[in-house]
């Protein structure tokens, strides 16, 4: 766990005197320096490959959705490209897009670039909707014709765990879509909302010579425009200044990849960086000692969690890993790691899910006594279980893992620690997979975008390899197909049952949060998610 030196807190007194902003001749605009954990998982910048935390912090700032969601408030969805949007029926949604609106090439945003962005090119690939659980192959070439660009092997699936449902968008006219799903669809809307759902630039998309140019680079209509992506090093954006919401009130947006703490709070503080990200609770006081430095967060809608793959010979009985949960003391670590800042929640659900919130459920109780009782009812003899982990992606992730070992190691489980370099090695098959750290995230207000997103038949988790469960999985598709609320709220209750309790595929640690380290003069708000809004609303020096 990272800690101040001595010179460290001699830069706090310092720091107020050293010059910090650089302002170009010419534009009385800042550049903005943000020391960040990480950049990108995948070393692009597509949003379809780059379904992570980092991608959701970076995306906001050059790509732009349908609807967008209030980041200064609760997350509730607000006109973005559209302006407005209506049901036309249980499959149908039927926006209007802003007029107006300017790609970073200067093209116009129109009915075709929305078209584009969620058809087989770009998304699908060989992939029909999915119906009944099932994903319906097509040939590529009869959908999008003999040259295209195919997109690479790991987007479709992605696309189709966003958008199961989607058949097609109708252009009605140059700033009318509807959006048609082959079965009934309530999250439509959310859907819309979500990460993974930004709109490219058609012409752009199909110019690049390969879709790693393009994904490294992508043409979006956010205030901020890429000038330079390094992977695992630096991203550099520039201000968009024909951005339809205003001028941004940045120049240059520099994000540099920091891996250690010590480092990301050194160069605040030195004034090399005006922001610092991932900054463990442990620090915040360290930080705010001076007055010319802030915290901004807190918790998020994003949850810390530990995953199964039940497939592992020491994981295949349920009680093996419903011990796990038992194990551990969540309250503890909280207390211990986080200050008291976060919470244990109540499964894998969040209270913006209004009508969909299961009352009375809970995480697991923290039980050795039963732990060990179910260790020993499945026969369980101490044989070793892996635990593959990454260097501090998450917050305190480091320090979390040694703890939950040993508790794991107080009601008799075996587990051992396997540093891995990334998210490849994590999720590799070629040697046994146990247990793992991962975050699951509320990306709309409804299951469908947190447990079945993750869990579900075209979720990650399955399609790794490392969870099913049959009836978990029909239930998925009521979630995803039914405009029965009482029917989906039941079907939501029996899956955390289910994924919790009877046949764990994952067991909930705390309720994440994120905390920033700013200079207090600069006037911006955290939003409660790992996106940063550098709009116009929500920076000023």
């Amino acid at each position: 766990m990272s800690r101040i030196s001595r010179r460290q807190a001699l830069a706090l007194g310092a720091a107020a005197a050293l010059p910090r902003i650089a302002i170009a001749q010419g534009d009385d605009r800042p550049t903005i320096t943000i020391a960040v954990q990480r950049i990108a998982n995948s070393n692009t910048l597509d949003s379809l490959r780059e379904q992570s935390n980092v991608g959701e912090r970076t995306s906001l700032m050059f790509n732009e959705r349908l609807i967008d969601l209030d980041y200064r408030g609760n997350l509730a969805q607000v006109p973005s490209l559209a302006t407005a949007w209506r049901r036309i029926d249980d499959t149908t949604v039927e926006l209007k897009l802003r007029p107006g609106v300017k790609f970073h090439n200067g093209d116009d945003f129109t009915a075709e670039d929305v078209a584009f962005s969620f058809g087989p090119a770009r998304m699908f690939g060989e992939t029909r909707p999915v119906v009944n659980g099932q994903t319906l192959p097509v040939a590529f070439s009869a959908i999008v014709g003999q040259g295209a660009k195919k997109v690479p092997d790991e987007i479709p699936p992605v696309a189709r765990r966003l958008w199961p449902g989607l058949d097609r968008v109708d252009i009605v006219d140059r700033h009318t879509v509807r959006f048609v799903n082959a079965t009934p669809d309530v999250t439509l809307e959310g859907r819309l909302s979500a990460l993974g759902s930004e709109i490219v630039n058609r012409r752009a998309y199909e110019a690049a010579p390969t879709w790693l140019d393009y994904a490294r680079k992508p043409v979006g209509t956010g205030p901020y425009r890429i000038r330079e992506f390094r992977p695992d090093t630096l991203l550099v954006l520039d201000a968009h200044d024909a951005y339809w919401g205003g001028r941004p009130p940045i120049r240059t947006l520099r994000l540099v990849e920091v891996p250690e703490v010590s480092s990301r709070i050194n160069g605040l503080l030195s004034g090399e960086y005006q922001f610092a990200c991932d900054i463990p609770p442990d620090q915040i006081v360290a930080v705010e000692r001076n007055p010319a430095f802030e915290i901004q967060g807190g918790t998020i809608l994003n949850h810390r969690i530990t995953t199964f793959d039940k497939h592992h010979p020491q994981l295949r009985d349920p009680r093996v890993r419903l011990a796990f949960a038992h194990a551990m003391d969540r309250q503890a670590i909280i207390d211990g790691l986080w200050a008291g800042r976060t919470r244990v929640p109540a499964g894998m659900q969040w209270e913006f899910f209004g009508d969909m919130f299961v009352k009375g459920w809970t995480a697991p109780e923290f039980d050795p006594a039963k732990a060990r009782q179910l260790l020993k009812d499945a026969g369980y003899k101490g044989d070793p279980i892996p635990y593959r982990l990454l260097n501090n992606y998450y917050t305190n992730q480091l320090p979390t893992s040694q703890v939950l070992v040993e508790m794991w190691r107080q009601v008799g489980l075996n587990v051992e620690i396997t540093m891995k370099e990334n998210w490849t090695q994590i999720r590799d098959r070629s040697s046994p997979r146990g247990v793992r750290d991962w975050s699951a995230g509320a990306t709309f207000n409804d299951p469908v975008g947190s447990i079945v997103s993750g869990f579900g038949p075209n979720g990650a988790a399955q399609q790794a390899g490392e969870y099913d469960n049959a009836e978990f999985s029909q239930l998925c598709v009521v979630l995803e197909t039914s405009a029965d609320r009482a029917r989906r709220h039941a079907a939501f209750a029996r899956m955390l049952a289910i994924a919790e309790r009877e046949d764990p595929a994952y067991t909930i640690l705390h309720q994440n949060a994120a905390f920033t380290a700013k200079r207090k003069d600069i006037k911006w708000k955290a939003a409660p998610s790992f996106a940063m809004d550098f709009r116009a609303s929500n920076f000023s020096l």
